[in-house]
């Protein structure tokens, strides 16, 4: 079992790698400080399970955590914290196992026994709940969106993103680098960001801190001017007052 330990504690992750190496069957594949990190080093090293510590600078465990659920295989997630209050949180992102610092190790071994018995499909069923139960388990806003490319994650900053525009069942992210497609719904993103993110049309979002004014096109419909974004989205009558008493 490859087992990917989280921690932005140089001393707790020396110590659970120690406790997992003790163990038969068990192998630590690698080490994270954060969840960025973490993420990346899923993807490279295809861990099994990833021992996740919640508090950490820059994204954390509980963030990180929902954006694994989103991958095609993702591993499972066991937390590991010294704060209780987070548990309720932690088991919506559907992570399988909770454990205490400092930890035991017939503890460890325990949980991870009863990930070694998961199967393929249970995997799948872990992947569907996680998307069902993320909007209850996250707390406070994503530092990130995570996007599907090429079987793999794209992590994109909420401060680069320009605007999100709704089509059909996906969400387009323009954001500073380019486009990505995410199969959220503008809603949910809205209930998420409302404090930095307007509605300007019901099919589109754009950064509060972005916008620099408003032009008409050919046709007499009003467009939006967003900093460092070349996409003019139309704003609709509906939300025209908003945005013009946000610019004065």
């Amino acid at each position: 079992m490859k087992i990917l330990i989280v921690d932005d504690e140089p001393l707790a992750r020396s110590r659970l790698a120690a406790l997992v190496r003790e163990l038969p069957g068990c192998e630590v594949a690698g080490e994270a400080g954060n969840g960025i990190q973490a993420l990346e080093q899923v993807q490279a090293l295809e861990p099994d399970v990833v021992l996740l510590d919640i508090r950490m600078p820059g994204m954390d465990g509980i963030e990180a955590a929902r954006h694994l659920s989103t991958l095609e295989t993702p591993p499972a997630v066991i937390f590991t914290t010294a704060y209780d209050d987070y548990a309720l949180a932690a088991f919506e992102t559907c992570a399988l196992d909770y454990l205490l610092k400092p930890i035991r190790q017939e503890r460890l071994a325990r949980a991870l026994e009863s990930c070694h018995r998961l199967t393929r499909a249970q995997l799948a069923a872990l992947q569907e709940a996680g998307a069902r139960g993320s909007a209850a388990a996250q707390t406070e806003a994503r530092s990130h969106i995570s996007a599907r490319v090429k079987g793999g994650l794209r992590l994109v900053p909420v401060e680069d993103i320009c605007f999100f525009h709704a089509d059909q069942k996906y969400v387009t992210v323009g954001y500073l680098d380019g486009e990505v497609l995410i199969d959220e719904s503008l809603k949910s993103l809205e209930k998420e960001f409302g404090d930095r993110f307007v509605r300007i049309h019901r099919n589109a979002l754009v950064a509060r801190a972005r916008i620099m004014g408003l032009e008409k096109d050919r046709g007499g419909r009003c467009r939006i001017i967003l900093r460092d974004c070349a996409r003019r989205l139309e704003i609709s009558r509906r939300h025209l007052p908003d945005i013009r008493r946000q610019l004065r």
